[in-house]
Order: C-alpha cells, then sequence, then structure tokens
C-alpha cells in the first residue's frame, strides 16, 4: 500500500492562508508560500508517501486569462519548489507528482476544448518537468483531455497516473465519469496510453468503491488502482469547482474514511490518499492502519 497526501486548498484555508473562489489555492502561491510548504510537510509527517504539487488552481479557469499568460510558469515554480523544500525538511523518502489539473474547470467535461489545451497544459509540464518524479492527471471528467495531455508530456520513461472523478449519484447501475464515459472506455484508453495507475478521486468516497470493482475486473495486475476522495455533499451534474466553498461532511471524520480505505484495499486499491477536505488526521489515520 503507498499512501498519499489529502486535500489541499481547504487544508490551506484552515491555517489561514488566502483561500477563496475563483483563485482556490493558487492564492498561498504568492501570498502564503512557506504554508504551502507546511502543509506538505505535515501530509509527509501524517505518513504520506507522494505528494501532489499545488498548481491545481494555476489555469484560467481559476486565476483568469490575462494573469495565466503572464504568471503562469512563476506559479507553478513556486509550487514545485515548496514540495521540494518540504520532502527535504523531512528528510525521508518521498515522491513528488507533477500535478495536471483539469485545464478548463472541475467536473466539466462540456467546457473541454481540444484546440486551446496543448497552449496551456505546455508550460505546466515544462515548468514541473525538471522536479517532478512522476504525472499525475487529476480531477479528469473526460477521457480527450487525458489523451491530450499525455501526448504533450516527455518521452522519458517517467510514470504517468491517471485520476479520474466519478458521478456523485450512488444510484446509478454503474459508476461513470462526469462526461458520462464508462469506466470500459476508460480501461481502453488507460491501456492504450500505458499508464502505469489509475485512481479516483473528488468524488463521494462511497461511489468509489464499485468503481475499482469493475475497473479492476478491466485492467491487468499491472496498472495499479486507487483512490483519494473529497469530503464534499453529493456534486450536481452542473457543479463546477469554483461556484463557491462546499460544505464539508461532517461525519466524514479519519475513522470513517478510513473504513472506506479499507474497502477499497480489500477490492483491489494499492494507492489511497485523500482529496477536498481530507486532511492530515486522515491520512495518519491511513497510514497508521496500512502501515502498521
Amino acid at each position: 500500500m503507498k499512501i498519499l497526501d489529502g486535500g489541499f486548498g481547504r487544508e490551506l484555508a484552515r491555517r489561514g492562508a488566502p483561500f477563496r473562489q475563483p483563485e482556490w489555492s493558487a492564492l498561498a502561491l504568492t501570498e502564503a508560500p512557506d504554508i504551502v510548504k507546511q502543509v506538505h510537510l505535515d501530509f509527509i509527517e501524517a505518513g504520506a508517501e507522494v505528494i501532489t504539487t499545488n498548481n491545481y488552481a494555476v489555469v484560467p479557469f481559476h486565476i483568469g486569462e490575462q494573469r495565466f499568460e503572464n504568471e503562469v510558469t512563476s506559479l507553478v515554480n513556486v509550487a514545485v519548489t515548496q514540495a521540494k523544500k518540504a520532502v527535504e525538511e523531512s528528510g525521508k523518502d518521498v515522491r513528488i507528482a507533477g500535478c495536471l489539473p483539469p485545464l478548463f474547470g472541475s467536473y466539466r467535461a462540456d467546457l473541454f476544448k481540444e484546440a486551446e489545451a496543448k497552449t496551456l497544459a505546455t508550460p505546466i509540464i515544462e515548468t514541473l518537468s525538471p522536479h517532478v518524479d512522476f504525472w499525475l492527471a487529476e480531477t479528469q471528467s473526460c477521457l480527450k483531455e487525458v489523451e491530450t495531455v499525455h501526448a504533450l508530456l516527455p518521452k522519458d520513461g517517467r510514470d504517468f497516473w491517471v485520476s479520474f472523478t466519478l458521478q456523485d449519484e450512488i444510484q446509478l447501475e454503474q459508476p461513470l465519469l462526469r462526461s458520462g464515459e464508462s469506466l470500459e472506455q476508460v480501461a481502453e484508453l488507460i491501456q492504450r496510453l500505458g499508464a502505469n495507475a489509475i485512481l479516483f478521486n473528488c468524488c463521494q468516497p462511497e461511489v468509489v468503491l464499485q468503481a475499482i470493482i469493475q475497473i479492476k475486473k478491466l485492467l491487468p495486475e499491472t496498472v495499479q488502482i486507487g483512490a483519494y476522495a473529497n469530503a464534499f455533499p453529493p456534486q450536481k451534474s452542473e457543479a463546477t469547482a469554483n461556484d463557491g466553498l462546499d460544505e464539508i461532511r461532517a461525519d466524514l471524520n479519519p475513522e470513517l474514511y478510513l473504513s472506506f480505505a479499507q474497502q477499497w484495499q480489500a477490492a483491489g486499491a494499492t494507492l489511497i490518499g485523500g482529496c477536498c477536505g481530507i486532511g492530515p488526521e486522515h491520512i495518519a489515520e491511513l497510514s497508521q492502519f496500512f502501515k502498521q
């Protein structure tokens, strides 16, 4: 079992870092970079063996087109620098995942524009590339964006992980991406791209188990499976990640989150962490159980 880190934005806000919509976690890169480093450190101390760079919100959807054009390189550089400092200060063997965020907004496959994707993804990739251990395309809502971004990555043998967000309707007969695409389509893409891992994130923990069970049947054993759910209430199909600050579920304490994670592991997951609202205390609970 490999333990991942948890949700970054809400953890920044909890520590008093500037945090508001639409900039989300990008604000702290310029106004509180030391807090960014400290959040990384606290996840590492809690047991995280993988941390992800905090450049998720460094896209026009969150910071605006003009600021993205002018500052994308400097902002992403701050994100990866703080991650590296945290690993160095921890003295631990921790891998850094280079965040490949949704380029046009979380949950909104309908907003994806293939013609513009290369322009947005290229400076993010080029800035991260000298510093990260592997790539993590996270909170992906549709297959086309993953395929488009993967084609831009350097062909140097580094691992490529993909994490998809699922529709939150628990009553669905089969888990579906926010785009409506099926896990059979996901499995075909994962194998065609040669991805090393598939994960499910930024959806309710209740919807993750069935997705793990199904995807395990569709992929070879060489592809790792993982999950890092959020602590939001169910998100409607028209929701985006900057509609406002969603409430955090009061019931999803570390003990309950661990119970979900135990089910994921039993179903075949070997990579487990947390997304929005899942803090170091949750990661510590996971680490204590899975690493004992």
